[in-house]
């Protein structure tokens, strides 16, 4: 098994760092450990200097990592990587050196590459992915304008980059000059919106002020890149991805898709990267397909970038169902860390009562939501967990309904309006078919207690389960009208059925 020594405790820390590098990972704290295959280190870091100097000492390879294009739902602080990028040349964002990222760009592509390569752009849209997709699209302020892209001040990749601080500025003067009749949205960065980073326009001109519209809440840029007419950027990633939205794209330093013949460059490319003519095809190819390393953000074992956009384009989706804010309602206080689980890409707010002014408002069950008129109604889903939520086991699974819910047959629910008004097509049907045998297969429940020990009495000819439920459920006030008791339930069954061996299973918070 290959061996790699990494000398810092943040890289050791990584999740996945295994995973990424197939092989094991060897934490060398004190002294040199020996039989390595490698060392790591994390980008242009300080910490990466003893992994340079005990690879060059044992004759072996420095591997650089650093984040893949297509990274996290969020930002690094809270999202751990799906992809890393690992390089033996040097890393993308240093024009100073070669790079393994450069030579797979220069390296000639299949047509079946090259088409994968389309498919996979086809999907960043569709998916409308980013580097960070934890953020939701935010209509842009303006109808037509042209984008320049801010970054965090000291960023590696400008200086690596062939750029420094005075790039930012003539980057804005020229799209100021370059497009006289059109408004200009400024990008922050992300980090510089969380607080954690400065960016390099503090402060505007009084005559850039006057055309400048500065973008500086959380907002995802996709459709900033989609409805912009041109793109500016000194080195950012968002140069690349305008690249993928199929926008002319002006470039103030020497980022790792410049200099190919596909940007408008402000600087002369290395002789390296003039040697070929790319098509975009081959850039997407290497930077998302070849050069990264992904990880399945559910089976954390090794996958390719489609699997990656897709799920992270699910979770875009996902996140977008429900608006920004929500009230949740009388909520109890082990409830509250799942609630905001469930409204991921949602910012929740706990409150005892609503009022008609309170927007969206999340209830448990059919719970009185007081005047509100958007109500969610949240309840266990039909999966729920391996324990009891009566021992306050954590469910895995809820539904969550905007229309009713479906244990009330009194009013339509989002299920009911599922099975009544959708389309499913093939491949979903597939799915569901799948599902159920495994369901089957495997013995899973609601609740998934207790034992399986029991077995068919012998002779038996007819035999009828009869499950037993909690007595105050909602669902037998809302969905029964003359058996409201488990007695009563029993009772007719036996009188239906008088022949049958009748087997009873209590519910198991009854049980408990």
């Amino acid at each position: 098994m290959n061996r790699y020594g990494v000398f810092n405790r943040g890289l050791r820390r990584l999740p996945g760092l295994a995973c990424f590098m197939g092989g094991e990972i060897v934490a060398a704290r004190f002294g040199t450990p020996s039989d390595l295959t490698a060392t790591l280190g994390w980008g242009r870091r300080r910490h990466a200097r003893r992994a340079r100097r005990v690879a060059r000492d044992l004759g072996v390879p420095f591997l650089c990592l650093e984040d893949g294009f297509l990274r996290s739902l969020g930002l690094g602080h809270v999202d751990p990587p799906l992809s890393v990028v690992v390089d033996d040349l040097g890393i993308y964002y240093d024009a100073t050196a070669p790079s393994r990222l450069e030579q797979l760009v220069a390296t000639p592509h299949s047509h079946a590459q090259r088409e994968r390569a389309d498919r996979l752009v086809a999907s960043w849209q569709f998916g409308r992915l980013s580097k960070y997709n934890h953020a939701r699209d935010v209509e842009p302020p303006l109808a037509s304008y042209v984008l320049v892209v801010d970054q965090t001040e000291g960023d590696a990749s400008i200086g690596c980059g062939l750029a420094d601080g005075e790039r930012f500025a003539l980057m804005l003067e020229a799209a100021l000059d370059e497009h006289p009749g059109t408004p200009v949205l400024l990008k922050v960065h992300p980090d510089v919106v969380a607080g954690r980073r400065r960016g390099h326009f503090d402060t505007l001109s009084a005559g850039a002020a006057a055309r400048v519209t500065v973008i500086a809440g959380e907002s995802h840029p996709a459709m900033l890149l989609q409805r912009a007419e041109a793109v500016y950027a000194v080195t950012s990633q968002m140069g690349f991805e305008a690249l993928l939205w199929n926008k002319p794209v002006r470039v103030f330093g020497m980022p790792f898709y410049a200099g190919w013949g596909l940007t408008a460059d402000h600087l002369s490319r290395p002789e390296r990267r003039s040697r070929c003519t790319v098509a975009a095809t081959d850039l997407v190819h290497a930077a998302l397909i070849e050069y990264p390393r992904y990880r399945d953000p559910e089976t954390g074992s090794r996958c390719e970038a489609e699997r990656v956009a897709d799920w992270l384009a699910l979770q875009r989706r996902m996140r977008s169902r429900f608006p920004e804010r929500i009230r949740a309602v009388g909520f109890s206080r082990w409830k509250k860390p799942t609630v905001r689980a469930f409204f991921g890409g949602s910012t929740v707010r706990f409150a005892t009562s609503a009022s008609a002014g309170d927007g969206p408002v999340a209830v448990w069950g059919r719970r009185d939501a007081g005047a509100a008129t958007d109500v969610v109604r949240l309840e266990d889903g039909f999966l729920r967990s391996v324990g009891l939520g009566a021992d306050l086991v954590r469910p895995v699974s809820w539904v969550m309904d905007r229309r009713g819910i479906y244990y009330d047959p009194r009013a339509e629910s989002d299920l009911e309006h599922l099975l009544q008004h959708e389309t499913f097509d093939e491949a979903l049907i597939a799915r569901a078919q799948s599902l159920r045998r495994r369901i089957v297969a495997t013995g899973v429940t609601k609740y998934n207690v207790g034992r399986s020990g029991w077995q068919r009495p012998p002779g038996a000819a007819h035999v009828v389960l009869v499950p037993g439920q909690v007595e105050s459920d909602a669902s037998i006030a809302c969905g029964t009208r003359n058996i409201a008791t488990n007695h009563d339930l029993l009772m007719t069954v036996r009188q239906t059925n008088p022949g049958a061996y009748v087997v009873y299973k209590p519910h198991p918070d009854v049980v408990a």
